[in-house]
């Protein structure tokens, strides 16, 4: 295989660099599926399914990664050309793994092939935004803080509506798993337990889409689990959920079982208000 050194103009890492970014699947891996707790039921406990392409293990999946950060931190700006061969030579890896991994990036919005053009990437305009993945790419990357804004933003939408349908809905196994959820991060915020407690969080906010009824509301909820897990991570600095912010959360599903569709919608918005990005970026409830 070839090793020479890259072009300085190049764009692309060396052999071996599948690493360059501090985005290892090890970490990653922690975040894709749902949490497993003793007994759970397996309908319930889902959570934000994460998009496939780049989550499977092996080259594919780090290059698919690699090539995706370097598009959304901008080492890759638009219109760039991405010469499959190039590609392959640099990262060591086969035809077939640069082109079923550009086929991903392209389902994603972020490159395009044409005839007799070849692969390019393809302004931020046509990214697919609210892929998992790039969300999470984002977040870790220069475009951090606009990634997290942009995600409390959308959370203040879809959140206090979903509680408000949810309340409507008496589905007494889904409301009792609310419940664990809430138990669970309290045992977890005493202990110190941070992955738990964020798990445990995630889990909530997803089933309480689930609950809502309205399948559009639902399909949203993984981006709602992308936001959670982003900003749950040590590396965006965030700060993890408190005393206050469970409290919040018991008080929703007081009122999901007491059927009461305004308290839980109000409840969803005090809740969101506590979080330090959403209270930056979103004006707290007005008091009635």
């Amino acid at each position: 295989m070839m090793t020479a050194a890259r072009p300085a103009d190049s764009g692309l890492a060396g052999p071996g660099e599948l690493d360059r970014y501090p985005y290892a699947e090890s970490p990653g891996a922690d975040r894709v599926g749902p949490p497993v707790w003793d007994g759970s039921d397996v309908e319930l406990g889902r959570v934000g399914r994460r998009a496939a392409g780049s989550r499977g293990r092996g080259l594919h999946g780090q290059l698919v990664q690699q090539l995706g950060q370097m598009i959304v931190s901008g080492d890759l700006g638009a219109d760039r050309p991405l010469v499959p061969e190039e590609i392959g030579q640099r990262f060591e890896v086969s035809r077939t793994v640069v082109r079923e991994s550009l086929r991903v990036l392209e389902a994603k919005g972020l490159v395009s092939a044409r005839p007799n053009v070849g692969t390019r990437v393809r302004p931020v305009s046509d990214w697919n935004l609210l892929d998992p993945d790039i969300i999470e790419w984002r977040a870790f990357g220069p475009q951090r803080d606009d990634q997290r804004r942009e995600l409390s933003e959308l959370r203040w939408t879809i959140e206090p509506l979903a509680a408000r349908l949810a309340a409507g809905h008496g589905r007494e196994d889904v409301q009792q798993r609310l419940g664990d959820m809430v138990e669970i991060m309290g045992h977890a915020l005493a202990q110190g337990d941070g992955i738990t407690l964020s798990r445990a969080d995630t889990e909530f906010h997803a089933l309480l889409i689930q609950l809502a009824g309205n399948r559009m509301l639902e399909h949203l909820s993984g981006i709602v689990s992308s936001a959670l897990q982003v900003s749950g991570s040590p590396v965006t600095g965030c700060d993890r959920p408190n005393e206050v912010s469970l409290a919040h959360h018991g008080r929703i599903v007081d009122a999901l079982a007491a059927g009461d569709s305004y308290a839980a919608e109000s409840a969803m918005r005090q809740l969101l208000t506590v979080h330090p990005d959403v209270e930056r970026s979103v004006p707290a409830p007005r008091e009635h």
